[in-house]
């Protein structure tokens, strides 16, 4: 069903259950996962800066591949740098260089305000994409 599956993790804890939902899923299908970490930058005044370092940021790439690995699934990734306000652009890029069938990722509950300021990069992929996306919730 899935051959390819592109699965963005990000920094925080929600890649864990991520990881837990694709690993199985491609067991059962055969399929290969493709991980996609953006790290985040900022333009402040006329500097771009780094709101993940980069030793950080291969960390949660390498980490991932290996769980995937580890658990016998074909994995390969890729590590992006984009500005906060082009991460969903990145993404969905990278879903179509890879010919991804199925993208998951894990939505981030954010206050009301901090929502209607910044759009969340899961809406706005999944908005965008022309291939099924699977939104995995943060653990309880």
């Amino acid at each position: 069903m899935f051959q390819r599956i592109l699965l963005a993790v990000d920094s925080s804890d929600a890649r864990a259950h991520a990881l837990a939902t694709v690993t199985p899923l491609a067991e059962r299908f055969g399929s290969s996962v493709h991980v996609v970490h953006v790290a985040p930058t900022a333009v402040v005044s006329t500097a771009v800066l780094a709101i993940e370092e980069d030793e950080d940021a291969r960390r949660v790439l390498d980490e991932t591949l290996t769980a995937l690995r580890d658990a016998g699934v074909k994995a390969d990734g890729e590590l992006l740098s984009s500005l906060t306000v082009e991460v969903p652009a990145a993404i969905s890029a990278a879903a179509e260089r890879v010919d991804a069938d199925l993208l998951v990722l894990s939505p981030h509950h954010r206050r009301f305000v901090a929502s209607w300021l910044t759009p969340s990069v899961s809406a706005a992929v999944a908005h965008a994409a022309r291939v099924p996306v699977l939104l995995v919730p943060e653990a309880s």
